[in-house]
């Protein structure tokens, strides 16, 4: 791979990811056929953290964060920065500092398949960050990589400009082109699950409004009194 930046992306429309973002990383995981979800050890480093914004997305090399200093240069407010490595990571990429200078240009999160460091102090920002793990292990701005090019984030393929949705249940991916029809599928989800709160609520089984009987037959089991 050449190392370059490419400055200009496509995103989403703003009240398409506003949307997606309300609705979740559950409800969106499920309602685009369960795609998208990075590993599960990408973890908020705060509970209540949580972002939905289009992705910027940076490939850097292990221990090395000058890619991500690029990419601040060109992200547009409320992006998210996507982060990968060459190798694997577990280095504290991205500080407080970096913090400091992602708030001023209207970064809205980050997301780092690698360590981060100063959490309190990020915490303390309102910085939403999701990262592999946590570490003061400092790291250097030598190695050359990539900035807006096609990544894989996590177990998750990540273009430049997708929507990325982040909470406590962890972080999805869903592709700019389908913004719109996921949107259209988790309203829906909600609109269904509301439904099926309010039966369970008053004291209908779960076995009986998903028709699991017939499946608990069909698998052989018995009931014994």
């Amino acid at each position: 791979m050449t190392p370059a930046i490419v400055a200009r992306i496509d995103r989403a429309d703003p009240k398409l990811i506003q949307r997606l973002g309300e609705c979740g990383v559950a409800t969106v995981h499920e309602a685009q056929g369960r795609t998208g979800l990075l590993r599960p050890y990408m973890r908020p480093i705060y509970p209540t953290a949580r972002v939905a914004g289009s992705a910027v997305t940076a490939l850097c090399g292990p221990g090395d964060n000058l890619m991500i200093h690029a990419a601040v240069a060109v992200v547009h407010a409320g992006d998210v920065l996507v982060v990968a490595t060459t190798s694997e990571s577990i280095d504290g990429m991205f500080g407080e500092l970096l913090g400091e200078s992602c708030v001023a240009h209207g970064v809205a999160g980050l997301v780092i398949d690698s360590g981060v460091r100063d959490t309190a102090e990020l915490a303390a920002l309102n910085f939403p960050v999701w990262s592999r793990a946590i570490s003061a292990q400092g790291t250097s701005k030598t190695i050359a990589g990539s900035v807006n090019l096609p990544i894989v984030c996590a177990g998750a393929s990540v273009e430049p400009g997708d929507v990325v949705i982040g909470d406590a249940d962890g972080v999805v991916i869903v592709p700019r082109e389908s913004a719109a029809s996921v949107v259209e599928a988790s309203n829906q989800r909600l609109e269904k699950e509301a439904r099926t709160r309010e039966r369970l609520k008053a004291g209908e089984l779960g076995l009986d409004i998903y028709g699991l009987r017939d499946v608990l037959a069909q698998r052989g089991v018995k009931w014994i009194e």
